[in-house]
């Protein structure tokens, strides 16, 4: 956006440059038809125009930005929910297959107390243990 504002201050500093050497060059003051406000208006409106163009175009880039981020955002989420939902599997089936009076067992009941859940506490030993 800057660019575009230092662009457009430059185009109307060029401008107001180039009419005073239009003006100094004409031979009579009969032969000088001065530049009409409505002319100045104009540029002044066309330079509007683009630099609304300019910010639509960058609010619609910005837009687009946002939303691909938002949807990498989701994606993301469903990818550690799908791990989650596989860690979830094999916390179940390690629950299943552990000897509770083996030393594994036995460590991993204190280990669990910690924890709301039986399978949350196995979930996090598989998921320390990746």
């Amino acid at each position: 956006m800057d660019s575009i504002d230092k662009l457009l201050a430059e185009l109307q500093t060029e401008y107001k440059e180039v009419q005073p050497q239009q003006q100094s060059k004409s031979a009579t003051p009969k032969s000088f038809i001065p530049s009409s406000p409505k002319s100045s208006s104009f540029i002044d409106n066309l330079l509007a125009e683009v630099k609304a163009d300019f910010a639509q175009e960058d609010a619609a880039i910005e837009l687009k930005r946002q939303q691909e981020l938002e949807q990498e955002r989701i994606r993301q989420e469903q990818l550690k929910a799908k791990q989650l939902e596989t860690l979830k599997v094999q916390a179940k089936e390690w629950l299943a297959k552990v000897d509770p009076l083996s030393s594994e067992g036995l460590w991993f009941e204190r280990f669990a107390e910690s924890y709301p859940s039986k399978l949350e506490a196995a979930i996090e030993y598989l998921r320390s243990n990746e």
